[in-house]
């Protein structure tokens, strides 16, 4: 199964290890560090032309994390994963 998280790219759902939305989570001094630090580590990966409304942690068995910042919101998100929906 495949998460789409908009601008053609489709991740491995065995690899997310979560989704979560940016407006509640950013409040946090420490996923502000962490977001900041994988920026500077080149692990953040924006795909999205628009302000993001969320982000995705993913870890591919034998590879460092990645942090993708997306468009759509962590509930289209959760509800493609569930659903294993492309549109």
């Amino acid at each position: 199964m495949y998460l789409h998280l908009g601008q053609s790219v489709v991740l491995p759902f065995r690899d997310v290890v979560g989704i979560f939305d940016l407006d509640n989570t950013s409040a946090s001094r420490l996923t502000r560090a962490f977001l900041e630090r994988a920026e500077k580590e080149g692990r953040l990966v924006n795909v999205c032309d628009d302000l993001p409304r969320s982000f995705v942690l993913c870890a591919p068995a034998g590879a460092a994390h990645t942090v993708y910042l997306s468009q759509l919101s962590a509930a289209t998100l959760l509800r493609r994963a569930e659903s294993n929906s492309f549109e």
